[in-house]
């Protein structure tokens, strides 16, 4: 029986999935887009300060390296030869910054988190010399100057690290976001690695024009940094480089095999759930909460605080597609908050538990404003706040108004992406890890007001990146043509309370936004940096 099994399988392909966590490595059948087989590892976050956010870029590798061992050995256990695996692709958190020695392969400082805020002066700086009537940075990138995006994450590392300046200065840095960063060390790394980027990525560095697609002078010399360290653009399917992992013998069994997809996460979920029509839109609940909705072959810019972004170029010879995007920074962070600092659960999976247990937030709102507010506020003097308790609230309170901040925080995305679009959403797509969480998704549809739709398999970054590694030229094992692609099965929640409650719970929290706001100023924000 094993053996025709292994027969009828046909052509795989493999997703590494990066995220802000954990690490993924997925397995796929092209013909079914079914999911095979995969590992997790999560990841290590460190705040050496407050507001600070770091990962160790060699943790992260060797994540990956390890996630791809314990997969093919998990596919071997099932019969399933692994040397089907025609191609892999990589989808990955966005934003974080790594610069790394070209010669040896070292990382010269850690990761800089992309919900770091240690930027805070340096974009305060910066925006002092943007000229009010010309924002010549939001036109070009389609993006608001923010700690979020690369370009300040950069500038701060070389004015702050002397070991970066000098491998500049001696020509030996590269930069990259986490794909270059894994893409150049699984591609050889010191020994003829390909340090390359694809437009979505490049699209949230703050230093590529969205509308020529290529690394901008003039942006480049606004942040004073210097266009050598930066990878080369590619699209998000082509063959970038093939697999060399020697060092790492069991991994070694994809020696060979192309790297031919590449995608940051949120476009890679875009892409997992076909959204591939205008006005198509889905939300992802990862350690944050990330709305897009595909605006074709036009860049379509916000009015009400939502970020324009490269959703997907599938190709060298591909037209390249827009999105406008709404992000959330902390989602399912505020879940692993619950866990680490406050020791409430045990598993991130019990917060479902205690929230069922009341089944109400009782008054209680939590504002989860960790690192500032995110879309459609922009507001980075915000910082987190519990408010509305009394002397009845208690810990499966707190877990519920934590759901809660999640689903109202997608509220006001939804409400954005509305009006910019003109055209109301009639149903939410999502995905990502919480989407696990039954009452979390029965409260979103709750709070929006609108159903809110699940595919059984919710590993949608994953699969979209596969897609794009698969359907590459020279690899061509995945059709992306609208017939060829698999039907998926949805799981479908409805609202269940009535409207007027759920705008009387809307406007509540937004009285509690309000008073998380303008809680920093910049100096105290500094505080404890020597």
């Amino acid at each position: 029986m094993a053996a025709t099994k292994k027969a009828v399988l046909g052509p795989l392909v493999g997703a590494v999935d990066q995220g802000t966590s954990s690490t993924r490595f997925l397995v796929f059948n092209s013909k079914t887009a079914e999911l095979l087989s995969h590992h997790q590892v999560e990841i290590k976050q460190e705040f050496p300060r407050e507001g600070w956010v770091e990962q160790d870029p060699k943790e992260i590798l060797q994540s990956v390296y390890e996630c791809i061992e314990k997969t093919c050995e998990k596919l071997g256990q099932l019969n399933i030869d692994i040397s089907n695996i025609k191609a892999i692709g990589v989808s990955n958190q966005r934003e974080t910054t790594v610069v790394w020695d070209k010669l040896t392969g070292e990382p010269l400082y850690n990761a800089v988190v992309w919900l770091d805020l240690r930027t805070q002066s340096t974009v305060e700086n910066l925006s002092k010399r943007i000229p009010g009537n010309n924002n010549f940075v939001k036109s070009k990138t389609g993006l608001p100057l923010s700690t979020y995006f690369s370009a300040v994450k950069l500038r701060w590392l070389l004015d702050n690290v002397r070991k970066v300046q000098k491998a500049v200065e001696e020509d030996r840095a590269l930069f990259g976001t986490i794909d270059s960063w894994l893409i150049w060390s699984l591609t050889g790394g010191a020994n003829g690695g390909v340090h390359c980027t694809d437009v979505t990525n490049a699209s949230r560095t703050m230093l590529f024009n969205i509308h020529s697609l290529e690394w901008d002078k003039e942006l480049c010399e606004f942040f004073e940094i210097p266009m050598k360290v930066l990878p080369n653009v590619r699209s998000s399917s082509e063959i970038y480089g093939l697999m060399k992992i020697s060092h790492s013998l069991k991994a070694g069994a994809l020696e060979g095999v192309p790297i031919s997809g590449c995608l940051g996460d949120q476009s890679a979920a875009l892409v997992g759930q076909m959204c591939f029509q205008d006005g198509q839109a889905k939300n992802t609940y990862g350690t944050g909460c990330f709305l897009l909705c595909n605006t074709g072959r036009k860049c379509v810019f916000s009015e009400h605080g939502l970020l324009t972004t490269v959703a997907y170029k599938l190709g060298r010879d591909k037209p390249v597609y827009y999105a406008l995007e709404g992000s959330v920074a902390i989602a399912g962070a505020v879940i692993r908050w619950l866990r680490d600092n406050l020791g409430i659960i045990q598993t991130s999976e019990e917060i479902e538990k205690l929230a069922k247990e009341v089944g109400t937030s009782y008054g209680c709102y939590f504002v989860p404003a960790f690192s500032g507010l995110y879309a459609p506020y922009w507001e980075p003097s915000a910082r987190g706040i519990i408010c509305g308790l009394t002397q009845f609230t208690n810990k499966c309170h707190i877990a519920f108004a934590a759901l809660e901040a999640v689903c109202f925080q997608t509220r006001e995305i939804l409400d954005a992406m509305n009006r910019d679009c003109g055209i109301p959403l009639s149903h939410l797509q999502v995905d990502g890890g919480m989407t696990n969480n039954k009452i979390l998704m029965q409260l979103q549809a709750d709070i929006l007001y609108i159903p809110v739709v699940k595919p059984s398999m919710p590993e949608t970054t994953a699969l979209g990146a596969a897609m794009a590694a698969g359907a590459a030229e020279g690899v061509g094992v995945w059709s992306l043509e609208p017939e060829d692609l698999s039907a998926v099965t949805m799981e479908r929640f409805e609202p269940q309370i009535n409207a007027e409650e759920s705008e009387i719970r809307y406007s509540t929290w937004k009285k509690a936004v309000m008073k998380s706001m303008g809680w920093v100023t910049t100096q105290s924000s500094e505080s404890g940096i020597p």
